[in-house]
């Protein structure tokens, strides 16, 4: 099918969920989550703007702290409501003693330290165990230049074997449907077309400005960078890729910005790897995921697109 073309390009964005999407625009985030019995459970929340998000490398890092709090905040939020009634476990003993024991600020900080630790576990067997294992081997057999491009490929190996196997879990699965809806219906709001199930169905689930994109960039930023870092020692080796590894995210983070701003070689040679990748992150989604989509994104869709140019 013809890929409708693109009218203009939008900071609009959002996040799957389970059984529903979140999506932001320039001053309000709306989240909208399917419920078992059918309707949409709908929750809106302002955007909060910050002077970090001018700056240039600085405004990358911070960006993914941020949307990894509000992301795991939301996934908590679609998975109670989304779940059946009759599913719904008693707390557990830990859960009742935060609820009685505390308020929804300190509940909000345990869900920030929680997202913190899924994002440091992520560095540890993206980062770190590439490192340690090369560093093993290298004790055996002496590999030379050879331990850059090892670490390089583990990574990446990581990295796809990981996102592979999380397609194979019917909910995980369902979540990468829900992420090819938000993808049609951000591109179908930037080719200028009426957002309707049918006209949306007709776009790609494939999109530039990807959180997707944006994963791989740091991965491959992080193996170039890393390359020039001493292999004398590997715990000094890992202490200097975690102390980078702010700008690797700023890099990663103005290279995705400049590939959504610009169409030519350079951008398209960027974009590619996170396009290719998407094959694992977004699967077709069906009429009444897009339904969602649209119910999501419509509230926060600025008067004049200008308002949202990426």
């Amino acid at each position: 099918m013809e890929k409708p073309k693109e009218c203009f390009k939008t900071s609009v964005g959002g996040q799957a969920l389970m059984e529903g999407i979140m999506m932001r625009g320039p001053e309000k985030i709306c989240v909208a989550v399917r419920k078992p019995d059918g309707t949409l459970d709908m929750t809106y929340e302002n955007v909060k703007h910050h002077r970090w998000q001018k700056i240039p490398l600085v405004r990358g890092a911070a960006a993914m702290i941020e949307n990894l709090v509000l992301g795991y905040r939301y996934l908590m939020h679609s998975a109670e409501v989304s779940m059946p009634d009759e599913a719904a476990e008693e707390p557990g003993r830990f859960e009742k003693w935060l609820n009685e024991h505390t308020g929804p600020a300190f509940q909000n900080l345990f869900m920030a330290l929680a997202a913190v630790c899924g994002g440091l576990l992520a560095i540890v067997l993206f980062m770190v165990l590439p490192t340690a294992i090369v560093g093993v081997l290298d004790r055996f057999v002496p590999l030379g230049w050879g331990k850059v491009v090892l670490e390089g490929l583990l990574k990446i190996a990581l990295f796809v074997g990981y996102l592979f196997l999380c397609t194979r879990m019917k909910e995980i699965h369902r979540v990468f449907e829900y992420h090819g809806a938000e993808h049609k219906t951000i591109a179908c709001y930037e080719a200028g077309e009426e957002l309707t199930v049918e006209n949306v169905r007709r776009h790609r689930r494939f999109h530039p400005r990807c959180g997707t994109s944006f994963m791989i960039l740091v991965l491959i930023v992080s193996i170039l960078l890393f390359s020039v870092l001493p292999w004398s020692s590997t715990g000094l080796r890992v202490v200097l890729k975690l102390l980078l590894l702010p700008v690797v995210m700023g890099v990663s983070y103005e290279l995705i910005k400049l590939a959504g701003r610009y169409d030519n070689l350079f951008t398209r040679i960027i974009s590619a790897p996170g396009l290719w990748l998407q094959r694992l992150t977004t699967f077709e989604p069906d009429d009444s995921m897009i339904e969602v989509a649209i119910a999501a994104v419509t509230p926060v869709l600025p008067d004049h697109p200008d308002e949202a140019k990426w």
